[in-house]
């Protein structure tokens, strides 16, 4: 698989991540590691966490998709080969600070993170989204010393929109604090919005930028047709989690124009989600996709799309479906 660099660090990187947030309630434990081990094979050594997940299970779930990682890692002997990237910001139990960017809760998630992973260093550690009630030198001095420490080797930060990366890349410059090395936003063909600032301030700055969603949360899978309604064991109706996926995907517009996409993809013997998965790693300055599934075999048509060039037709047809979208209003916070 094409390997990338992480931004300006040495690292390398698979131009695919694997994303777990399944692990735990989407899937258990058997059909995660069944999915650990199909991507692995397939040269996707790049894991992406956060210890709030699984997606749609609360607080009596969160940190078992860590669980199940860690215990995968320490059973296939496989953590020296494995790039390993968590997050941390959500609410991880009932207590007024068990949640944000604070020291407090910072240091506390990490070795909490650590101890589920079964590890003594976390790859990347990023900030799932901002917190607006921390100071960010605060956050940035917390992230530092977990570097220097030894227990974290770079740092990343999720869902920023530019204010605040640029205001955390100020601040570190000042301090002489270790920056977000790696950005983590939405991307893909219904959703665009980072082209327009986001992703040439991290080509300029050199900044890794893994992105997530490049299916759409499987719309992008052409399984789906206009007029239907979301079906039941969906990421769409998943609790805690479908209101944000329909609200994010699920209208009569995007849902035609992913028809329309799928008919003509499918008519030179294209998966679209192999079609999706490519176009997102042909934009300039993409380091990585985060793919996920809750059955192993679901990665094959967004594996494929690692190695599969868009020619200039299919290229054309997805650049436009973007552009007879109507807009909508940016959302603040988690995006």
């Amino acid at each position: 698989m094409d390997r990338r660099p992480l931004g300006r660090t040495g690292i390398r990187v698979p131009s695919l991540c694997l994303g777990t947030m399944t692990f735990g309630v989407q899937c258990d434990e058997p059909a995660s590691f069944a999915i650990m081990d199909r991507a692995f094979a397939a040269g996707v050594d790049f894991f992406d966490t956060a210890d709030v997940y699984p997606l749609g299970g609360g607080l009596p779930t969160v940190g078992r998709t860590e669980e199940i990682i860690g215990k995968w890692l320490v059973e296939r002997g496989l953590r020296s080969r494995v790039f390993l990237a968590t997050k941390c910001r959500g609410q991880m139990g009932s207590a007024t600070n068990d949640v944000g960017l604070s020291r407090f809760h910072i240091q506390r998630a990490v070795e909490a993170s650590l101890r589920r992973l079964q590890t003594d260093v976390i790859d990347l550690y990023q900030t799932h989204f901002f917190d607006p009630y921390t100071p960010i030198d605060e956050t940035l001095r917390a992230l530092d010393d977990l570097v220097r420490a030894g227990k974290v080797r770079y740092v990343g930060c999720s869902n920023y929109p530019l204010y605040r990366l640029a205001e955390a890349a100020s601040a570190a410059r000042e301090l002489g604090l270790t920056r977000y090395e790696t950005l983590q936003p939405r991307y893909n063909l219904l959703y665009r919005e980072i082209e327009t600032e986001l992703l040439p301030y991290a080509r300029q700055e050199k900044l890794g930028v893994i992105v997530y969603n490049p299916i759409a949360g499987g719309l992008l899978s052409g399984k789906y047709r206009a007029g239907e309604k979301p079906r039941e064991g969906t990421r769409f109706t998943l609790k805690g989690a479908g209101e944000m996926y329909q609200h994010r995907y699920w209208d009569q517009v995007q849902l035609g124009a992913v028809e329309e996409l799928a008919k003509e993809v499918e008519a030179r013997g294209l998966s679209l989600a192999s079609v999706a998965t490519a176009w997102v790693l042909g934009q300039p300055g993409i380091t990585s996709a985060i793919i996920g599934a809750s059955r192993a075999e679901q990665l094959e048509a967004t594996v494929a799309g690692a190695e599969l060039k868009l020619d200039p037709e299919v290229q054309k047809l997805c650049d436009g479906v973007w552009w007879n979208l109507p807009r909508r209003p940016v959302a603040e916070g988690y995006r």
